[in-house]
């Protein structure tokens, strides 16, 4: 494969589970509301691994781009924007720490009591961490996109 191949490859699949982390993020959103049933409580469980799987490959394939693109890792390891990146990305993943507990919590009680339902306050809570890591996850593209123009340049 041709080092341009490569490179395209690395950026659509990156592109790609960037995008399929804000679709997970979102319908985390719209199943995490108070009043949930317990088939949503065991479905939030099984999209919150999957957005931590998801976050896991962008973050092998982002760093995988970096090293083999054709930019090189010369150009990220000194760019500002790159770790700007990097740190808007661990910042989400520190954010996503609580819903997750949270929802593995929920699917336990449920395992050990088949009538548990989540607090309409807890659920409420857990939704705003949710939030918040919208909030900083969208602005990781803004930032890519001024990496892609080298605006640090």
């Amino acid at each position: 494969m041709s080092e341009l191949w490569l490179d395209f490859t690395l950026a659509a699949v990156h592109h790609v589970l960037v995008f399929s982390l804000f679709a997970i993020l979102a319908i985390e959103l719209v199943y995490a509301k108070p009043g949930m049933d317990a088939p949503t409580v065991r479905r939030l469980a099984a999209i919150d691994a999957m957005y931590g799987l998801f976050a896991t490959l962008v973050i092998v394939v982002g760093f995988s781009r970096a090293i083999w693109g054709l930019k090189g890792w010369d150009y990220y390891l000194t760019n500002p924007l790159f770790w700007t990146k990097v740190g808007l990305f661990l910042a989400v993943g520190a954010l996503s720490a609580p819903p997750t507990i949270k929802f593995l919590q929920w699917k336990g009680r449920l395992k050990a009591d088949a009538a548990y339902l989540p607090p309409a306050a807890e659920v409420k809570a857990n939704r705003k961490w949710l939030h918040m890591e919208m909030g900083l996850l969208i602005l990781i593209p803004i930032v890519a996109a001024a990496l892609a123009r080298g605006l640090a340049d």
